[in-house]
C-alpha cells in the first residue's frame, strides 16, 4: 500500500468514525425524545380521564342541583299552582258567564 492510499485509508476511517459518533449521539437524541413523547401520552391520557371525571361529576352535580327542591321552593310552588288554578277558574267563569249572557241576547 502507498503512503497516498494510507491517507486516503486514514481519511476515510476518521469519516467513519465521525459518523458512527454522530449516529450515537443522534441514536442517543431519538431515544430520548422517545421517552418524552410517551411521557407526554401518559400525561395527556392522565388529563383526559381527570376532564371526563370532573365532566361526569359537573353534570351529576347539575342534575343534583334540578332535583334538590327544598321545603320553601315546594310550598311556594304549590301556592303559585293554586293561585294559576283560581285564576284560571275565574277565566272560566267570566266565559261561561260571558257565553250563557249571549245565548240569552
Amino acid at each position: 500500500m502507498t503512503n497516498e492510499e494510507r491517507q486516503s485509508m486514514k481519511k476515510f476511517e476518521a469519516k467513519v468514525r465521525q459518523v458512527i459518533a454522530q449516529f450515537r449521539v443522534l441514536k442517543k437524541e431519538n431515544s430520548d425524545l422517545y421517552a418524552e413523547l410517551e411521557s407526554k401520552d401518559s400525561e395527556i391520557a392522565r388529563l383526559k380521564a381527570d376532564l371526563e371525571q370532573r365532566t361526569r361529576d359537573y353534570n351529576n352535580l347539575k342534575l343534583a342541583k334540578m332535583i334538590d327542591v327544598s321545603d320553601s321552593d315546594l310550598k311556594e310552588s304549590k301556592q303559585r299552582i293554586t293561585r294559576l288554578v283560581r285564576e284560571i277558574n275565574k277565566c272560566i267563569n267570566i266565559l261561561s258567564s260571558g257565553v250563557e249572557s249571549g245565548e240569552n241576547n
